[in-house]
């Protein structure tokens, strides 16, 4: 670990930063900048190839080229070359328009277009389209890291499909279903989710200072400004809202972090169910001979990927429901408090990176106790008094339910006990018969088809 690491604030940029250095270049200062230069290079370009706007005129290949590559190499020098004018002008915004003129008018030919860098934009023009586009991107790393999960999810299903367990309804005996099912429960969850996270549509506007193309149409009064902007936002692979004040409102911002926090209460609601399954002996967890689980008791193996999980998923949902109460509320035509907020994204999707990475090695790390498991279904034989009290409804024997009440309300059961009262039943023999065949071992339904098929 660095010093520089060792020094830091967050442990994002600390102890967890190799688990999410691939977010630096989506989610730091640093690519919020060269989003900026993206979308302003991009309204350039499409001003120059628009047919209603004669005074500019269409760029060259050559030039197109050498604009991309203005983006496309952005460095880390670029970075402090715009920060040392920030610095000067104090307005971030403004200092990419002052980047990209000195180095648009370096560039033969550049000249005759840095009037139009910016051209009728409101910072928020720019800023709004930044964002979508790196919240595109970062939602693409997150689906990717997800998508390990639920191959995982979807492997262990199938592994255990068959591997009989005791269920716990509030936390007791309860009718049986396998280990393999239960994972399928998250599995389809997620699945669900992420269908619902692939489908976002990131809006964004390129309308000017309250959302009129003011400026627009005081320029040239026979564009349709409002057909050339959203032909701009479609060009980006966004989608164009047609109706803001300054500010793009955010709610699809909201709608995806409140996407973002269901995916990360269903891996939260995972994590605890295994901690748990740990704690009662249905996990055991691979040994490294090297670790210590705690600084007094040797014996110690802890679910700490679990726990880390869970931890992280807490912070991240926190940033995630802030974000989309406070961005979507915004007085007038527009305040600044969005704009701070929104440097947090990258928190959010950071510490729901480091949770999944927890979780994903806690998995990789579990191993199926499988004796624990017929132990304790052997010990439960009471929990059958729901099969056998449907068979005697459905052989019309009256207070089935209530005597298997009596018989097993709070009670410890064995195979003996429950085959004793069976036997007293006035029933035919083959009915009989069909309930001592049942065993809590084999009482789980299509538990078993449905983690298979998933």
């Amino acid at each position: 670990m660095s010093d520089e690491q060792l020094k830091a604030v967050s442990p994002i940029d600390g102890r967890y930063s190799k688990k999410v250095e691939h977010l630096s270049e989506i989610f730091s200062e640093s690519a919020l900048m060269r989003y900026r230069v993206i979308a302003e290079i991009k309204w350039l370009q499409y001003l120059s190839d628009c047919d209603q706007m004669d005074q500019i005129p269409s760029m060259d290949s050559q030039l197109k080229d050498a604009l991309k590559k203005i983006h496309t190499d952005f460095s880390l020098s670029d970075a402090r070359k715009i920060k040392e004018i920030e610095r000067k002008i104090n307005h971030d915004v403004k200092a990419i328009e002052y980047f990209l003129k000195e180095k648009i008018e370096n560039i033969e030919g550049g000249k005759n277009y840095t009037s139009f860098i910016h051209f009728a934009c409101t910072s928020e023009d720019i800023n709004n389209i930044s964002y979508a586009l790196m919240l595109k991107d970062g939602v693409k790393e997150n689906i990717k890291s997800l998508k390990k999960l639920t191959d995982v999810l979807r492997e262990l299903s199938k592994t255990w499909a068959s591997d009989s367990m005791l269920s716990r309804t509030h936390g007791q005996p309860a009718s049986p279903t396998t280990m393999g099912k239960e994972l399928a429960n998250f599995l389809s969850r997620l699945d669900r989710q992420l269908d619902q996270l692939k489908s976002t549509e990131y809006l964004a506007k390129m309308n000017g200072a309250v959302g009129n193309y003011n400026a627009h149409i005081i320029a040239y009064p026979n564009v349709d400004w409002e057909s050339v902007a959203n032909g701009y936002i479609d060009s980006l692979g966004l989608s164009f809202n047609p109706y803001t004040t300054q500010i793009e409102p955010h709610d699809w911002m909201a709608e995806l972090f409140h996407a973002m926090i269901r995916i990360n209460n269903i891996c939260l609601d995972l994590s605890r169910d295994i901690w748990m399954y740990i704690s009662i002996g249905y996990f055991k967890q691979d040994v490294n001979e090297s670790e210590v689980g705690s600084s007094t008791m040797p014996h110690k193996v802890n679910p700490i990927d679990f726990e880390n999980a869970e931890g992280n998923i807490g912070i991240a949902n926190a940033i995630f429901d802030h974000l989309a109460s406070k961005l979507t509320i915004s007085r007038m035509q527009r305040d600044l408090s969005d704009s701070t907020a929104q440097r947090n994204i990258g928190t959010g999707f950071a510490q729901s990176e480091i949770a999944i990475q927890s979780l994903l090695k806690g998995l990789s790390k579990i191993v199926l106790s499988k004796d624990k498991l017929l132990e304790d279904l052997g010990d439960n034989w009471e929990i059958l008094a729901e099969p056998l009290q449907t068979i005697l409804r459905r052989e019309h024997v009256e207070n089935a339910y209530e005597d298997l009440k009596t018989l097993t309300r709070g009670q410890k059961l064995n195979k003996e006990k429950l085959h004793a009262f069976i036997d007293s039943l006035e029933v035919n023999e083959e009915v009989k018969n069909e309930m001592k065949a049942l065993t809590p071992n084999s009482y789980v339904g299509i538990a078993e088809s449905l983690a298979k098929k998933i």
